[in-house]
């Protein structure tokens, strides 16, 4: 059942993956637009639209460690972008194929259109809003980040049942779920649709593809 901590619950395997914010972990949509530090992952100047399919302007993939079936990502993430800002964002990667295929968690301090704080699948066309909280005409989920303040976000992916979490805080029930299968695996990542952020104390523990 959607919005209840067994939603997506159970063994995601036993492989993890920590200390992962040095550069050479991640390939990032756009380079100069990104700063390493060593526990940080920034993304410092904002994407721009991008050929193709609508989706997230900038982010970036992380490469190293295997490419996950079954996974659960574990972060602190923090806006940058002003908190006058009504639209700001930042985005958690997951299942990601190639620069079309991929899903993302937005999180948004709106929570009012289409496009803000949801679950959202990329297949080769415009993202597509997945998650079981969007009402179909003008609210989702409660916001998930309103302040400058760095917050704890677990994503968990479960393919074999096509159930997605998205938690927040350390909540136990999630702020979103969906249920989707179009894709079984892939690798994960950060960024924002067109916003700046960061992220540090990234994990994932789940079992490679």
């Amino acid at each position: 059942m959607s919005g209840t901590r067994e939603f997506a619950d159970g063994d995601v395997g036993g492989t993890t993956l920590r200390r992962t914010a040095g550069a050479s972990n991640w390939a990032p949509v756009t380079p100069t637009r990104w700063r390493f530090t060593h526990d940080q992952v920034v993304l410092a100047e904002a994407g721009e639209s991008r050929p193709g399919p609508r989706r997230p302007f900038e982010y970036a993939v992380l490469t190293a460690g295997p490419a996950w079936s079954s996974a659960e990502i574990d972060a602190w993430v923090r806006l940058d972008t002003p908190v006058e800002v009504t639209n700001r964002d930042v985005i958690i990667v997951f299942g990601w194929r190639s620069d079309t295929e991929f899903y993302y968690a937005h999180l948004c301090t709106d929570n009012t259109i289409y496009p803000h704080n949801g679950i959202f699948v990329v297949d080769n066309a415009d993202r597509n809003r997945i998650d079981q909280q969007w009402d179909g005409r003008s609210r989702g989920a409660d916001p998930a980040i309103t302040d400058a303040d760095w917050h704890r976000v677990r994503v968990v992916h479960r393919p074999a049942s096509g159930e997605i979490a998205v938690h927040v805080d350390g909540r136990p029930d999630p702020l979103m779920t969906a249920t989707d299968t179009t894709f079984g695996s892939g690798r994960v990542g950060f960024g924002s649709f067109d916003n700046v952020g960061r992220v540090r104390d990234l994990t994932v523990t789940g079992r490679p593809a």
